[in-house]
């Protein structure tokens, strides 16, 4: 499939679906992901939450090739895994809500150590969620109860902080996602709030963009950001159920719903599990709903091709990954 999708000042591609549901402790498939990152050698570590708590390693040609991680509260063990990021080492970092630390593994999968600690001093962290790295492997730490973002070293000593509570500049509601530009500015999904602030390196205020909505950049509890070699920014509008791409002003470029088809993991799936593949080809994959139950969670919940519980990852080649929470597969475009 070969599909562009244009504006006047953007242009993507739909490349390709990866994913299968897998509900087990190992093997290829994804269960629940929630974040992916993607290595210099082009290896998609794709970070699944939940009863089977694992990253899964695959490439964009699908070959599944390794996985690492579980449920568990022991060393190299997440609880509630909540975001995944390399620095230039191109060591793993895992953030962990539950057990309120940053683990950190080899690209390998071997465990390195971890660091963190309940509390609201500096250097203590309550829900981490998102991470970043900058050019100097310092690692920015979304701490989601706090309301604040922590800088760290790579090793994990405090740096600084900013935010609070609110909905002020510069203050947060419950933020998530967070991602860095080239210039080393940093952005935060602040979820609550239904908008992405923008900060200097220093968190510093830059500005704010976005409002509670679903029109044209309007946000309902954006999950992620991302932001290109342009400055153009990738917003995971995770409650409108799309993904929506601004200028560096903040201004509309173009909104995503999805467009997915059958990975070949899926496909080999079903041609094994025939009992399953006649059913799906009578069912009605894009349905349409009622007035009263025509909203994006649903309407997702019911069009297969349409993200659902998306979160957005840009890798060094201008691809756009959408992993799907809801769905256990991600969605991948190519910015031409």
């Amino acid at each position: 499939m070969d599909t562009k999708i244009t504006t006047k000042n953007i242009s993507l591609r739909y490349v390709k679906t990866v994913g299968v549901y897998n509900n087990s402790s190992s093997g290829r498939g994804f269960a629940h992901p929630v974040d992916l990152t993607v290595s210099k050698n082009g290896r998609i570590f794709v970070l699944n939450r939940g009863r089977y708590c694992r990253i899964g390693v695959c490439n964009l040609e699908e070959e599944y090739l390794y996985e690492f991680g579980s449920l568990g509260d022991d060393d190299g063990q997440f609880r509630l895994a909540s975001a995944i990021a390399l620095d230039s080492q191109e060591h793993l970092y895992v953030a962990d809500e539950a057990h309120n630390r940053i683990t950190l593994f080899d690209s390998s999968g071997t465990f390195l150590g971890k660091w963190g600690g309940h509390g609201s001093g500096d250097g203590q962290l309550a829900g981490p969620s998102g991470l970043a790295f900058d050019s100097e492997d310092n690692v920015y730490v979304v701490d989601q109860n706090n309301n604040r973002v922590q800088k760290f070293t790579s090793e994990g000593g405090y740096l600084a902080q900013w935010g609070g509570p609110g909905d002020g500049d510069g203050q947060f509601n419950l933020p998530w996602g967070i991602a860095l530009d080239f210039e080393g500015n940093v952005y935060v999904a602040d979820w609550r709030n239904d908008r992405i602030q923008k900060f200097a390196p220093d968190g510093r205020f830059v500005a704010k963009f976005g409002e509670s909505g679903d029109g044209d950049g309007q946000f309902h509890r954006p999950s992620s950001v991302a932001v290109d070699s342009a400055g153009d920014i990738y917003v995971a509008d995770w409650g409108n159920e799309r993904v929506q791409i601004l200028a560096p002003d903040g201004s509309f470029l173009l909104g995503l719903r999805g467009q997915a088809t059958l990975s070949v993991w899926a496909e080999e799936f079903l041609e094994a599990n025939i009992d399953e593949k006649a059913p799906r080809e009578k069912a009605n994959l894009v349905s349409q709903l009622p007035p009263h139950l025509d909203t994006p969670y649903l309407t997702s919940a019911q069009t297969e091709p349409y993200f659902w519980g998306p979160v957005v990852n840009l890798d060094g080649e201008g691809r756009l990954y959408v992993t799907e929470t809801s769905r256990h597969r991600v969605q991948v475009y190519q910015r031409e």
